[in-house]
């Protein structure tokens, strides 16, 4: 082992001992009653290692799984903490129903020595769709598909999961991905739900300011062409990283090429509605909107 390898393990030591600090205090929260929850943090041997984010019920698999795609913060020094300080209790309140949720983090490991421009990987998080006057939104998307479709295989071969029982949820550029994945119709996956999805949103961390939108709707249409996985998408009145104009327009264009899609605008939440699934606060007003819509893909 080279003093490179050895910094690497040591950093990664350091960063699961922070994570497993901060996971720590979920034990105390759980109430008589409830389905008992276990959080935990994973490395996980994909083609692309990465570590998880892992929340699942206690007690024997196999169990349906929830893969949670997170979004891509503005802020660098918030991106370690992914997704955490995310959508933790959204993510809870799957596993509480049965769901072994894994949360891939987009962390600098693996990833970040990554750079492939013409599939839309750049560094961690994959990130980057390139420069606004020709994004690259579709293979942003599919990148991030591609580690969900490495996620399902991995826990399919280590009998955690049902085989035939998964679903997929996303937030922002988590859930475009997942809009991506629905494109290629994986067979273990019976139902994907996005919240406020898409790419290229607050161009300069300006409000309102798409990168391209004529270039997003195109982008969600090719989607669409292929989709068939029933979809559940869900947008905020005051989200000012996809407007209600926006995301009007790529629901018209995802269903006019094929898509399957639900759409719900929620109302306004605090000062930016972007952020909805990562309140505790929301969980009352989605919740039953999602078990309506699971229930109706059993």
């Amino acid at each position: 082992m080279d003093h490179r390898d050895a910094s690497t393990l040591r950093t990664i030591a350091a960063t699961l001992l922070l994570l497993t600090c901060l996971l720590a205090p979920a034990y105390a929260e759980e109430k008589s009653g409830e389905i008992q929850i276990q959080e935990e943090i994973w490395a996980l041997p994909l083609p692309l290692p990465m570590f998880a984010y892992v929340v699942r019920p206690v007690g024997d698999s196999p169990f349906p799984l929830a893969i949670m795609n997170h979004g891509v913060s503005l802020k660098p020094v918030d991106r370690s903490f992914f997704p955490l300080v995310e959508f933790r209790d959204a993510a809870k309140w799957f596993a509480k129903r049965g769901y072994f949720v894994v949360a891939p983090v987009g962390s600098g490991y693996g990833a970040a020595a990554i750079d492939i421009p013409e599939h839309g990987l750049y560094g961690p998080f994959f990130a980057k769709v390139g420069n606004c006057t020709n994004p690259n939104f579709r293979d942003a998307g599919r990148a991030l598909a591609l580690a969900d479709l490495w996620i399902i295989d991995y826990m399919i071969a280590e009998k955690r999961v049902l085989p035939k029982d998964v679903i997929v949820v996303g937030q922002s550029a988590g859930g475009w991905a997942s809009i991506a994945l629905s494109s290629v119709n994986p067979p273990q996956v019976r139902a994907i739900i996005t919240f406020a999805a898409g790419r290229g949103g607050r161009v300069d961390g300006k409000p309102n300011n798409n990168c391209a939108p004529d270039r997003l709707v195109e982008a969600t249409a090719d989607f669409g062409r292929t989709s068939r996985v029933p979809m559940l998408w869900f947008y905020i009145e005051n989200d000012t990283f996809f407007g209600p104009a926006l995301s009007k327009r790529m629901l018209e264009a995802f269903t006019a090429a094929g898509g399957k899609a639900e759409y719900h605008l929620m109302p306004p939440f605090g000062n930016e509605g972007h952020f909805f699934v990562g309140s505790p606060d929301t969980i009352p007003m989605w919740s039953p909107l999602v078990e309506k819509f699971l229930d109706a893909q059993k």
